[in-house]
């Protein structure tokens, strides 16, 4: 019983280092967009992954828990990211990859997704 309290406190102490690193990031690029006076997509992306590490952190610490799907959607915005930034005269099957990525991850959420269906459930014979 010990044993489990101490490792709950790490876990809660590594999550809120997180929750301390994803709010001084979310800060510092609204600073840096700030400071360029301008705004544009990939800093839109980059808070909006900040936001979901944030929302991932929330459930957390609510449940004791991390359901699969923030991360997925956290990949999804982050592949989104690296193809804006890339450059493009990069080699286009690169793009083709990465995009092939993002469907591959969105179809694994509606997966995930499809299993709280009640008519996907197994029947169960009553007698």
């Amino acid at each position: 019983m010990r044993v489990e309290k101490v490792i709950r406190f790490i876990q809660v102490c590594s999550v809120l280092l997180i929750l301390c690193g994803a709010i001084v990031g979310f800060i510092s690029e609204i600073y840096l967009m700030i400071n360029k006076m301008k705004v544009e997509l990939a800093d839109l992306l980059l808070l909006f992954i900040y936001v979901e590490v944030m929302g991932m952190i929330r459930v957390y610490l609510a449940n004791a828990e991390i359901r699969i799907t923030y991360p997925l959607v956290i990949a999804i915005t982050a592949i989104s990211r690296l193809i804006i930034l890339q450059k493009k005269d990069l080699d286009p099957a690169i793009l083709i990859y990465e995009s092939l990525a993002i469907l591959i991850i969105a179809i694994a959420i509606i997966v995930l997704r499809l299993r709280y269906l009640n008519f996907l459930k197994p029947k169960r014979n009553f007698k």
